[in-house]
């Protein structure tokens, strides 16, 4: 079966940097949903008509994946507000930040705890990968249609593009 629009494909990949540094490896198949909300549209795009076996290689900008980096998504908020044991690399849901944090910061943005200083955290809305160009070596490893349900709700369920809450020490991108 070729890739179409709804249909569900199941992915690995090498993610780069442009200067050839790893930043993400998937060895084990991940299904994505195309036409739905789970793969760039640039991604998208260059699987079409691909079928298993297929391998496709593509450079992602910013602006076309996971976009450019905003400063007004970097807040200096104030360590006491936040639990005991916050650490470098958590996150946290904009939705449910401690009470007492700026007004200013977005509620559907996710939080990473990019610096601690002793009586400040420095808080960054934006995506890991916000700002980097990167390179990624695709290969297809199967492709199926999509469920009912998956098409109804646009996704396979996975939610690679999106930055959940994560433990310390988890810096998974997937």
């Amino acid at each position: 079966m070729e890739i179409s629009e709804q249909c569900v494909v199941g992915l690995t990949w090498t993610m780069k940097d442009t200067l050839g540094e790893v930043l993400d490896v998937l060895d084990e198949p991940v299904e994505f949903m195309v036409g739905g909300d789970d793969l760039f549209d640039v991604i998208e795009a260059a699987l079409m008509g691909h079928e298993p076996g297929a391998r496709v290689q593509l450079q992602l900008e910013p602006e076309q994946g996971f976009g450019d980096f905003n400063d007004q998504l970097l807040f200096l908020e104030p360590r006491s507000l936040f639990p005991e044991g916050t650490e470098e690399g958590m996150t946290f849901d904009g939705a449910a930040l401690p009470a007492g944090v700026s007004d200013a910061m977005p509620k559907d943005v996710i939080y990473t705890v990019a610096e601690i200083y002793p009586d400040h955290l420095v808080l960054d809305g934006n995506h890991p990968l916000a700002g980097i160009a990167v390179r990624l070596d695709i290969t297809v490893r199967s492709v199926r249609e999509a469920t009912e349900e998956e098409v109804g709700s646009g996704t396979a369920g996975t939610a690679f593009f999106k930055v959940p809450p994560t433990a310390p020490g988890n810096n998974l991108l997937h």
